[in-house]
């Protein structure tokens, strides 16, 4: 089993959750988060100061598939979360040990 990170821009959000839905994932966690990379934040004016935003909002979807489906999986977060543009974002792949669900101690791949 594969655990796919994948930090992309909040607005492609709703992009990615159904593209997943539409090759049958359905399982996933959804975390705001805030970070930079190369696009190094952006200058702002508020109330006539004028500050450095450098943490930039990201969306950071977490889910856990089976090593075989990784591939289709990273493809589809790619295709919908890309605009082409510093910022797109990046997926990050772990192995997991083992997958355990609370409710009924369902184990490995049946757990997910």
């Amino acid at each position: 089993m594969k655990k796919i990170e994948a930090i992309i821009q909040p607005f492609k959000l709703d992009d990615v959750k159904e593209a997943l839905k539409n090759i049958g994932i359905d399982g996933m966690t959804i975390t705001e988060v805030r970070g930079h990379g190369r696009q190094k934040g952006h200058k702002e004016v508020y109330r006539g100061q004028e500050y450095n935003v450098d943490l930039l909002p990201k969306v950071k979807v977490e889910l856990v598939v089976s090593s075989e489906r990784t591939d289709e999986v990273v493809t589809t977060i790619i295709g919908a979360a890309r605009t082409g543009k510093i910022g797109d974002g990046k997926i990050f792949l772990y192995e997991v040990q083992e997958a355990i669900r609370i409710r009924n101690d369902d184990r490995g791949e049946s757990a997910i």
